[in-house]
């Protein structure tokens, strides 16, 4: 037989399913957890493994709209995995293709019960840029760029990502901000509505102190401010909830060991004599308000050839 509770969560839970509104993504901006670099030589590559586990995820939302039951758009993420290839064009311009893999929670839960539930792994997007070096970094010193980014997910609203790219070096002692303006486009918009086209405010920081050439300590943070302004067309559930900014902030402890043939210093960052090393950096961001997980595990596998 079937319990009385038991019977009561099913009844509510059906009628749930016959109130829940197919909502229209309106997500904040999360990008991969990486330092994008000034460094680039023709005819160099570099091959890039970037992924993230997070975990204690803020938990999601719901409220009775006009239509029916509407449910947070906070960005929320088990796991994220990248491929990257990135070449050098000259010494004052790269470009990098990849793809993303990720393990996200339900876009549209067919009951309650499933509001805080996450889909299988999947092919999330393509996602291609061009950095242009106007300043370069001659080891000690400030270096200056411009990234241009664009991602194309499966199904989902696309992104522009536009920012510059600053570096600091003194001695052992590095730092890098790269603060960008992430636009959204594209997309399909609500029953009779226009599609929600906002600008969000992204940043990557790092200060980070080299030990040898082979082991480096960093201090990264990055973050999504969303919606700036007035911009865009807020869905239903951006007008209920409002917008979700994420912060996180951690160590992360990077390994660098020669692969072939001669190789650069670590400590000069000085990229452009040839051979092959790997770099592999591992931290833990902690998330620093309500919106963002509170742990999120960052594996970086570089491979420059």
């Amino acid at each position: 037989m079937i319990a009385r509770s038991d019977l009561q969560v099913s009844i509510l839970a059906g009628i749930a399913l016959c109130w829940i509104v197919s909502t229209v993504k309106a997500e904040p901006y999360i990008g991969q957890f990486e330092l994008k670099t000034l460094e680039s030589e023709p005819g160099r590559f570099e091959f890039q493994s970037q992924n993230a586990w997070s975990w204690n995820q803020p938990r999601r939302r719901s409220a009775t709209g006009a239509e029916g039951i509407v449910f947070d758009e906070n960005s929320v993420i088990r796991s994220r995995h990248a491929l990257e290839l990135e070449a050098g064009i000259t010494r004052r311009l790269k470009t990098r293709v990849g793809i993303e893999l990720e393990k996200e929670r339900i876009d549209e839960p067919e009951t309650l019960r499933q509001a805080n539930d996450f889909g299988s792994m999947r092919l999330e997007e393509f996602g291609a840029e061009l950095i242009a070096i106007l300043v370069p970094r001659e080891e000690d010193g400030f270096g200056f760029g411009i990234v241009a980014e664009l991602e194309w997910p499966v199904d989902e609203a696309r992104h522009l990502v536009l920012g510059p790219i600053f570096e600091f070096q003194s001695g052992r002692w590095f730092a890098a901000a790269i603060p960008t303006l992430v636009h959204a486009f594209g997309g399909e918009a609500e029953d009779g509505g226009k599609f929600d086209n906002k600008w969000d405010f992204a940043y990557a920081t790092q200060l980070a102190y080299t030990f040898s050439d082979t082991w480096k300590l960093a201090l990264e943070g990055y973050g999504t401010v969303e919606r700036l302004g007035r911009t865009g067309h807020p869905s239903e559930s951006a007008r209920l909830f409002g917008d979700f900014d994420q912060h996180r902030l951690g160590p992360v402890l990077y390994y660098t060991t020669r692969l072939g043939g001669p190789r650069y210093a670590a400590q000069s960052d000085d990229r452009n004599e040839s051979g092959t090393s790997l770099t592999i950096g591992i931290g833990l961001l902690e998330g620093l308000n309500d919106n963002t997980p509170e742990h999120t595990l960052k594996l970086s596998v570089e491979v420059d050839f």
